[in-house]
């Protein structure tokens, strides 16, 4: 085996060089779907099991052409096993030949190339469509470009709905920071503080229009967005803060920023980003619902006015089962359409 090569150009070189001159039909080719890989995240250590070029083709009639792929493959590419497996999975190839109606059923549990509904929208998890529209293209008859067009951000509505769940969300815990630290439980406030955290990182990342990918790579995410107001820094120093008062004071300026960033988008009315105390205890706290009300009052659109302030599927759930399995989470469908009814 040679030393590392992304899997992206990897993959690349092996469709231009083995599978393109084997497909004698109109597709479209791509390295996308699940994976460090698709995101652009791999390193060396990718290469410890799973590893090799692999990549999809889109085909009206995918029978014929599958076979020919066969027929083309290799036993190596540039010193990568063609076929390859990882724990009890057998080598195979990964060389996936199908129409991409059936490959987006298979992802995302619905075929986006024939549009995307609200609850499409809502109960697919972020790292589902990035595997759509952040993996790279390799060739496209154009059955490929509209949908990652349509799938590439959330439309308008949902976009700010979504917001208005997050900074409600955040509402809800801000002042428990200080209460637990209160009643001696310092490591419940430290918890509460890395939630608040993971929220606060959620939200600048909504607020910039980037889907979040799942928790191993959501703090890369984050840190790609760069950060000229120091927002990165002053959550690390919430995490690393060993008092309250410093955790209060890291938190509080993280409150600030993300309000200003929210004011910076024009979408509603300026609203205060200066903490305030919470009622008449010790806590200083944002009033981040007075965000998600301002956030909420631009929302026009009556099912989702309609709705409990739940957010989408990666806003009330961090469940790997439920978030990687289109069976279980398509299941939601009819309890949205049921709230929003």
């Amino acid at each position: 085996m040679t030393g590392f090569r992304s899997a992206r150009e990897l993959s690349a070189a092996f469709y231009a060089d083995v599978i393109r001159p084997a497909v004698d039909v109109s597709h479209a080719a791509g390295l996308l779907g699940w994976g460090s890989d698709v995101l652009g995240y791999d390193t060396e250590r990718s290469m410890d099991h799973g590893w090799g070029p692999r990549l999809q083709v889109f085909v009206d009639e995918p029978e014929p052409v599958r076979a020919a792929v066969e027929r083309a493959l290799p036993d190596e590419y540039d010193g990568y096993p063609v076929r390859f497996g990882w724990d009890t999975q057998e080598p195979i190839h990964h060389i996936t030949v199908t129409t991409l109606g059936d490959w987006l059923v298979d992802l995302l549990g619905f075929d986006a190339s024939l549009g995307v509904g609200t609850a499409d929208w809502l109960i697919t998890p972020q790292q589902k469509v990035l595997g759509v529209v952040a993996g790279q293209v390799f060739a496209d008859d154009g059955r490929l470009a509209p949908v990652r067009d349509r799938l590439q951000w959330y439309p308008e509505e949902i976009w700010r709905w979504s917001m208005g769940c997050q900074w409600a969300r955040i509402g809800e815990e801000e002042p428990f920071v200080q209460r637990t630290h209160e009643v001696g439980d310092e490591l419940g406030s430290r918890v509460l503080a890395a939630r608040l955290t993971r929220d606060l990182m959620r939200l600048a990342l909504l607020q910039s229009r980037t889907y979040a990918p799942y928790s191993k790579w959501m703090g890369t995410a984050f840190t790609q967005l760069g950060h000229p107001d120091g927002l990165d820094r002053v959550l690390a120093d919430v995490l690393a803060a060993d008092n309250y008062p410093a955790r209060e004071q890291a938190l509080t300026t993280a409150y600030r920023l993300l309000g200003e960033r929210h004011n910076k988008l024009s979408i509603t009315p300026t609203v205060d980003p200066t903490p305030r105390p919470f009622h008449e205890r010790p806590a200083l706290v944002l009033g981040a619902e007075r965000f998600a009300e301002a956030c909420l009052a631009t929302v026009t659109d009556a099912g989702l006015r309609a709705l409990p302030l739940i957010g989408t599927v990666d806003q009330f759930s961090d469940n790997t089962a439920l978030l990687s399995n289109p069976l279980a989470y398509r299941r939601l469908t009819g309890a949205v359409a049921q709230s929003a009814g």
